[in-house]
């Protein structure tokens, strides 16, 4: 058969070389400030938590991948002090730090008071963050809340990092800000369409600007895909494209070095963009219906040598990788199917809010039918994946780098060879079908590693199955239904080589051709038609046909040394 040849991600050791240069003393001030890395906890979904135990779990794996402190979510419901008061006391017993994210969506502006009142409530507790010698706290959104008041019924000093947006929030009055939008948009929180795109780089700028020197959060996350139909007061429905959104931004990270990071999120299942565990106790407000039987924890895993190395002020992941691991991510159904018939957001819902739409979800098309696979290795080797029969091998180098393959129905494979031998191999547990999962268009990500984790297995409890069947359309038990075993896996029959070259130096211009006239330059976060081409293609030309935007331009492999554009 002829063969095809693809464009993969970027290798973190290659990108490193085009970072901007960090020099001993910008590095030193790094170290010697110990980045934090955060990450954002819903206490709105975990009302039904009866002690400071059942938060040990989520404090000892946060801790150990590296990450410093948890923003707690809060509203103003009647269990939250409670809540508090157990998040506070088991991360003082893990060694952890824990501070304040007052949700805008339930404070209001005019409350600065009570946040400041909040904020001393808490302040003197052990686990409390501090930074500067002063309590931190931070919001989502706020942006008009009056800082003088909320400062004043603290009574003591606030590190005040709130979710301010440049252009509307009062940037002259806070300490730092954290910056939301961790995928790219259109500017009013879609998926980006019609030409109209924002990068989450340049949103980095906005903020960077705005806080003219003060500290910055900046977000990182994995996906986002949310899909509440009538069967709940609050419907939404789109998704922000994602893909290797994780990989890259990590290596964004390490290139700005930003002075905090924040996680979004360790358990808001509701936009599927946990990296916590699906065991971690939580109520279900219906996001059950596409979380089910869908870990992250590899997500975790991934980000561990990141994280050390953003601590480190280091530009490369590859000095903090122990251990050779894969970690791989996919949709478990091809976004062509039409489950309009049987899906929950066929039927006509409140759209107060503007972000309810019926079937697929809004910027379903900016994602890839694609596997993706993060590398993480001590030397190099070949990568293999099986996707649905057909293999696809590349070389890996040594430290981080990330591929792509297209998406087949069937069992997934991964392994690892060096010199003929197989190092790791292993087989996902859930196989792609070319069935509409429950009856649903889930748009959700399943994330596994090679090796596989270690232990149970990661599943929903019962709290968090509890509105699993409310609205749905076909029988499906509201149960964890992975296999124990793997599924069967269809020897190959096609083998598809790819891979591709990345310069060592930035671009000249974004997305313009090189001197030459032959070399492309692609934004991360703004790629073409995910195209599969011809062995036997000419030099710079491009047939066959597209299987999803904003996916990976697929080229001959001898044909263009592709740019990876940070702009």
């Amino acid at each position: 058969m002829r063969s095809f040849r693809f464009l993969i991600a970027a290798t973190a050791a290659l990108v490193a070389h085009a970072l901007p240069h960090l020099n001993a003393t910008h590095l030193a001030a790094r170290q010697a400030s110990a980045n934090l890395v955060f990450c954002h906890f819903m206490i709105g979904i975990v009302s039904d938590r009866t002690g400071p135990a059942a938060y040990d779990d989520d404090m000892m794996l946060a801790k150990a991948a590296g990450i410093d402190a948890f923003a707690l979510n809060i509203g103003v419901d009647p269990y939250t002090d409670t809540q508090l008061d157990f998040a506070y006391d088991a991360a003082a017993t893990h060694g952890m730090k824990v501070f304040l994210s007052f949700d805008f969506n339930w404070w209001s502006a005019a409350q600065g008071a009570a946040v400041g009142a909040k904020i001393a409530q808490y302040a003197g507790r052990p686990a409390q963050l501090f930074v500067g010698g002063r309590v931190f706290a931070s919001s989502f959104a706020g942006d008009g809340v009056d800082v003088g008041a909320l400062r004043a019924a603290a009574g003591r000093g606030v590190y005040w990092a709130p979710n301010f947006h440049p252009g509307r929030g009062n940037f002259g009055a806070v300490d730092a800000a954290l910056n939301w939008m961790a995928w790219e948009n259109n500017g009013n929180n879609k998926a980006p369409s019609g030409g109209a795109a924002v990068t989450v780089h340049s949103g980095d700028q906005s903020y960077r600007g705005a806080l003219a020197g003060k500290g910055y959060i900046a977000p990182v996350s994995p996906w986002f895909s949310t899909h509440f139909g009538p069967e709940v007061p609050y419907s939404k429905n789109w998704v922000f494209p994602s893909d290797l959104l994780w990989y890259m931004r990590w290596l964004d990270i390490l290139a700005t070095q930003p002075t905090f990071v924040e996680i979004v999120t360790w358990n808001d299942y509701g936009e599927s963009h946990y990296v916590g565990p699906l065991s971690s106790p939580h109520t279900d407000d219906g996001a059950s219906k596409w979380v089910n039987d869908m870990p992250h924890d590899g997500w975790l895993e991934m980000a561990k040598p990141f994280i050390q190395a953003y601590k480190a002020g280091a530009p490369s992941a590859t000095p903090f990788i122990a251990s050779d691991q894969l970690v791989y991510w996919y949709r478990v159904a091809p976004k062509s199917l039409n489950c309009d018939a049987t899906d929950t957001t066929a039927q006509p819902a409140n759209n107060a809010s503007g972000n309810y739409f019926r079937g697929r979800p809004d910027g379903w098309q900016t994602l890839a039918d694609a596997v993706f696979v993060v590398a993480l290795l001590t030397a190099p080797g070949t990568v293999v994946v099986n996707s649905g029969g057909t293999a696809y091998a590349y070389d890996a180098p040594a430290g981080a780098s990330a591929a792509a393959v297209p998406l087949r129905v069937g069992a997934q494979a991964f392994a690892l060879m060096r010199g003929g031998a197989t190092v790791l191999a292993a087989t996902s547990l859930h196989a792609v079908q070319d069935a509409c999962p429950c009856g649903l268009y889930n748009f959700n990500a399943y994330v596994g590693t090679v090796p596989p984790r270690a232990g149970a297995r990661d599943a929903l409890q019962a709290d968090g199955l509890a509105a699993f069947a409310r609205g749905m359309r076909v029988p499906c038990a509201p149960t964890p239904s992975l296999p124990a075993e793997p599924p069967a896996l269809t020897p190959a029959t096609t083998t598809a080589g790819f891979m591709a070259e990345f310069p060592q130096k930035r671009p000249p211009t974004p997305l313009q051709p090189h001197s030459d006239g032959q070399l492309r330059s692609l934004r991360w976060n703004e790629r073409e038609l995910l195209t599969e081409i011809p062995g036997g293609s000419t030099r710079g030309g491009r047939t066959g046909q597209g299987v999803g935007t904003y996916g990976f331009e697929m080229c001959e492999a001898t044909a263009h040394q592709v740019w990876w554009d940070w702009g």
